[in-house]
């Protein structure tokens, strides 16, 4: 299930029913605003949370400039934008950095939200922004739990600190220690969780935060916890005051409840969201992109951001000239197609698309069988045939399509849309849309 799903097709089906009438009476509106209350409420959202945000979008929707507007379902839909950025705190904040090395953050949450899995993604991100990183394993409760943090660890490229069973408070401390002692920039604690709060699980992290004064303490929350979530939030925020939340499992069958909640009940920013099982599976938390794709109207930037993650700066500035000088070839698309795989599934790409999460039935399995296609063909082509495709003709159209276990009208379809592409670059130029066009998933 994409992200936010089914409040995003709740919240479109009510928008299109208003898309047709010129003007809209103030019973009208508030009709509307009912069902967008029903619709939060199902997402699991926090029925006092739900309560104020209605209140507020209605008072600006029953507007006198509203009501005498041609466009009024716009102008309601982007007052129910707004209102969910302002919800989901305005704009994204990012990670402090403390006054002298190391900067140190604590990670704390109950047990099973992927709080230590986490520590390596938040290692594996910061390590590409070119920090050198310490894990700490302050975790001495849980079977294993050294062990998986020495595992993300390896994976993210990151030293591991450990001091076996010995006491968490003298565990973060000595990795503190040990990471000024090498010059390393970034210390990250993976602290004990439990199944539930209690006054031993707050007392050890209140000694932990006392002992080494970290520069933010985030909190882990599973997203798929629904209110639960929330009300973690809530306590461990009241036990020690976080400096923000992680969301994770945002990518599995969530109603988005606690993503909508959380900033309104704590006070405190979603910083970051997992979106998956892989190391480079986090994603910093953006309000104004997030409530754009709730509203079905994409999330472009962030689409633009992961292209230029999955091509590397050599390859970005060979494939910037090439649109330059209009020598763009089946190698260069080839690249991309290869490219495309780091992006993520084809479903989550067009969820990030204006629209694009209104597709019904999509099957992954035909994009996935349509891309293996593709590169089929392309590889069934000569290097001459790759670099000049104006040059295939009959007989070669007849070899790749044998070669390639295609037929003809496949590698007709392919060359057509090959030259669609080449005269959509031309068409803009090799600039600024040149660039990002080139990173985009076609």
């Amino acid at each position: 299930m994409a992200l936010f799903e089914g409040l995003s097709e709740r919240l479109n089906h009510i928008f299109s029913k208003m898309k047709n009438k010129g003007k809209l009476t103030e019973l009208e509106i508030k009709q509307v605003m009912r069902e967008v209350r029903i619709a939060l409420l199902e997402a699991d959202v926090n029925f006092n949370v739900v309560k104020d945000f209605i209140n507020r979008t209605t008072e600006k929707a029953v507007g006198e400039d509203i009501l005498k507007s041609l466009t009024p379902s716009q102008q309601i839909i982007k007052i129910v934008n707004d209102e969910l950025v302002e919800l989901m705190g305005a704009k994204g904040v990012k990670l402090a950095i403390g006054d002298k090395p190391p900067t140190v953050y604590m990670m704390c949450g109950l047990q099973g939200a992927g709080k230590t899995t986490m520590c390596g993604k938040l290692a594996a991100m910061l390590k590409k922004q070119g920090k050198s990183v310490l894990l700490a394993a302050c975790d001495i409760y849980r079977p294993a739990a050294i062990k998986q943090l020495q595992i993300v660890g390896e994976k993210a490229g990151a030293e591991v600190f450990t001091l076996g069973q010995t006491a968490p408070v003298r565990i973060a401390s000595e990795a503190v220690k040990h990471a000024g002692s090498k010059g390393i920039d970034i210390v990250i604690l993976d602290t004990a969780g439990r199944l539930h709060i209690d006054e031993a699980l707050m007392g050890e992290l209140k000694d932990v935060k006392k002992a080494v004064n970290p520069t933010e303490i985030l909190l882990v929350v599973d997203s798929m916890t629904g209110q639960d979530a929330v009300g973690v939030s809530d306590s461990f925020n009241r036990q020690l005051d976080v400096s923000g939340v992680i969301l994770t499992k945002l990518d599995g069958d969530t109603r988005g409840g606690a993503a909508l909640s959380i900033r309104a009940v704590t006070g405190k920013p979603i910083k970051f969201t997992g979106i998956g099982e892989k190391m480079g599976d986090i994603e910093p938390f953006y309000p104004d992109r997030m409530a754009s794709r709730i509203l079905g109207m994409g999330d472009v930037l962030s689409l633009i951001e992961k292209a230029e993650q999955a091509f590397t700066e050599e390859e970005t500035k060979r494939l910037e000239k090439k649109i330059k000088e209009r020598s763009f070839d089946f190698n260069d698309y080839l690249l991309q197609l290869n490219s495309l795989k780091k992006m993520g599934s084809m479903k989550d790409i067009l969820s990030m698309l204006p629209a694009g999460a209104q597709i019904k039935d999509f099957d992954e399995s035909v994009s996935e069988k349509q891309l293996a296609v593709t590169k089929a063909i392309i590889l069934s082509m000569t290097k001459k045939e790759r670099s000049m495709p104006d040059i295939i003709k009959g007989s070669q159209k007849k070899r790749i399509a044998a070669g390639s276990g295609t037929s003809i009208q496949d590698v007709n379809k392919l060359l057509k849309q090959f030259e669609a592409m080449k005269n959509m670059m031309k068409q803009m130029g090799g600039g600024k849309g040149g660039k990002k066009f080139m990173k985009m998933p076609f």
